[in-house]
């Protein structure tokens, strides 16, 4: 009976092993999780571009602006659970570290509650905020307000799969984020292609597809709920004081920064849309391209923080050096192939989204000007996956409000106002945007203060 108990495992055990394979091995279930995210969002846009036109893709990016805002804020409870989990697994606290889920997803769904209802109320000031084009106003209007419904199912989908990364486990959401795909894309053509719903159309299949995804996570993790320590009873989802406190500590930091750098973005997309419709298609079109270019390197980036933290948590510093040097030669390497592809082939890219002929043109200056973009990406996120897996929560803050509020809009309105470089000047401010983050955090990195830092679980 003991030695049945003994081989029931979940996941991989991030601390031994070669350094590379082992965060390749996890890293790539994470990447392709990620990138069929991105492909199922970007299936929204291109079907809308084609089927509908400009208004629809600028409809559809602006209306989901808010989901964008909110699914970081999702991403960064998720990574703090992640790492807690973590550092907890490493120390070989086990029932701790199950303990820690009820009260993970009880204030993950919480949230989710609170920013459905925020959304709901204020949608029309948000547009306004957003200066939404006017002929793209009732788009935009309804694929918010609907996607904003799916808000619990994405913060539901991340707490679990940010407790499964934590234990080392990246395989199993790769197959939930599959089921929301497949629902994804077969809905967007049945509803915009077939049935012509247009911006509803898309936003109820991206619904239809988080309701899937989340379904997929919480079997496995009732299915499950022996070896995870999961019970599904009122009880379990009390939220424990000591856990709640540790993952809302370490969410913070992760919050401020992915909630200015939404801001920020939603400052610089509201800028550019009011230069008009081929301006703000360009944008949109340029930001999904962008965005499924990094999530490549996002991907072994959440990879490192948890192997980071379950080797911090083990007292092996030198495997979490490696750990982040081998992310930081991964990235350089998808940065480097992301840049040929922006110079050498950017009509080709944007053509997937549309085939507006001024579009098409305008998006050969955004991509070049990405080229920075991604370098600068590559190096901040590897190096700062030690910061965030090691749990530096002050840094973290400090880094968020650079990356967020100083860098993005400070750099934009230089170019804008010192250049004179117009609505490329927006272009110009989020390429320049991380390069203060990533002089801090590869300046932490080399210090080696991480070495002797005080954990989660100490």
């Amino acid at each position: 009976m003991g030695e049945t108990t003994t081989k029931k495992k979940l996941g991989l055990d991030l601390t031994v092993g070669p350094v590379f394979k082992t965060l390749l091995t996890f890293a790539v279930p994470i990447i392709l999780t990620n990138l069929i995210q991105q492909i199922y969002s970007m299936v929204d846009l291109a079907v809308i571009g084609q089927f509908v036109g400009s208004t629809g893709t600028v409809g559809v990016s602006t209306g989901g602006e808010i989901s964008d805002f909110m699914t970081p804020l999702a991403t960064a409870f998720a990574m703090s659970g992640q790492v807690y989990v973590a550092q907890l697994m490493g120390s070989g606290q086990k029932e701790k570290a199950q303990k820690t889920i009820g009260t993970l997803l009880s204030i993950m769904f919480l949230a989710s509650f609170i920013c459905m209802a925020v959304t709901f109320v204020f949608h029309r000031q948000i547009l306004t905020l957003l200066n939404c084009p006017e002929e793209a106003w009732s788009q935009a209007r309804t694929y918010m307000i609907i996607t904003v419904a799916g808000m619990p199912f994405i913060f539901g989908y991340n707490g679990v799969c940010g407790v499964l990364r934590g234990m080392g486990e990246s395989q199993k959401p790769l197959i939930f984020i599959s089921v929301a795909a497949v629902v994804n894309v077969i809905l967007d053509l049945l509803l915009v292609a077939v049935f012509r719903m247009e911006a509803a159309g898309a936003a109820i299949a991206t619904v239809m597809a988080q309701v899937g995804s989340f379904a997929a996570a919480f079997w496995f993790l009732y299915k499950n709920r022996e070896m995870m320590g999961f019970e599904l009873k009122p009880s379990y989802f009390k939220i424990e004081k000591e856990a709640a406190k540790k993952i809302i500590v370490l969410a913070i930091p992760q919050m401020v920064r992915s909630s200015l750098v939404r801001f920020s973005m939603l400052w610089v997309n509201s800028n550019v849309n009011a230069y008009g419709l081929t301006a703000a298609a360009t944008n949109s079109v340029g930001n999904k391209i962008q965005k499924f270019m990094e999530v490549f390197m996002q991907g072994v980036e959440t990879a490192a923080s948890s192997m980071v933290g379950q080797n911090l948590g083990a007292k092996k510093p030198k495997r979490a050096r490696d750990c982040i040097l081998c992310t930081f030669a991964f990235c350089m390497g998808v940065a480097a192939i992301s840049s040929v592809m922006f110079v050498c082939i950017p009509k080709q890219l944007y053509s997937i989204f549309t085939s507006d002929p001024e579009v098409l043109e305008f998006g050969v200056t955004y991509l070049r000007i990405m080229v920075m973009t991604i370098f600068v990406a590559g190096i901040t996120g590897s190096f700062q996956s030690m910061v965030t897996g090691c749990g530096f929560v002050s840094l973290g803050f400090v880094l968020g409000i650079i990356d967020g509020v100083v860098s993005r809009i400070g750099f934009s309105l230089l170019f804008l106002n010192v250049f004179n470089m117009g609505v490329t000047s927006y272009f110009w401010g989020t390429a320049f945007s991380r390069t203060l983050t990533g002089v801090i955090v590869v300046g932490y990195f080399i210090s080696g203060k991480w070495k002797t830092r005080k954990l989660l679980t100490e």
